[in-house]
């Protein structure tokens, strides 16, 4: 046990976090999202919503200030009547940990081209739809 760290940050996922160098991708993918045909190497995080993982990892992942894109949502399916109420959460984690993240929204297959690519695929317990986030890590100062 070790203080400081959110108790849904697993070992696993710690060992993850601090493997990853600036400029590596991890996905936080909800429960939809094909997480096991899509990551390279995935941690199982199963009845876990992304808001709270997403609160619990910020403080200690720096954003790639770099990047114009470093915090990655899907976009909505065009036509798709799903308003996702979960961004406003996210909204507010990243007002409060990361005010100068630059959120960019992808069309579903690119998001999963991109998510291809990512260093992990996080699989949540996350019921909202459209609640996937790719996170590009950043350096610390």
């Amino acid at each position: 046990m070790l203080k400081g760290i959110a108790p849904c940050i697993s070992p696993e996922l710690l060992k993850v976090l601090c493997e990853m160098g600036h400029g590596e991708e991890i996905v936080l993918a909800d429960a939809n999202f094909p997480s096991e045909s899509v990551g390279q190497k995935v941690v199982r995080a199963d009845g876990i919503g992304a808001a709270e993982l997403l609160s619990a990892i910020l403080p200690m992942f720096p954003l790639d200030q770099y990047d114009d894109s470093n915090f990655v949502l899907m976009g909505v399916v065009p036509g798709d009547p799903v308003v996702p109420e979960i961004w406003n959460q996210y909204d507010e984690i990243l007002k409060k940990n990361e005010p100068d993240a630059k959120i960019k929204y992808l069309e579903r297959f690119a998001y999963y081209e991109r998510a291809k690519k990512a260093y992990c695929v996080v699989a949540t317990g996350e019921r909202a739809q459209y609640a996937n986030i790719i996170l590009k890590k950043g350096v610390i100062y």
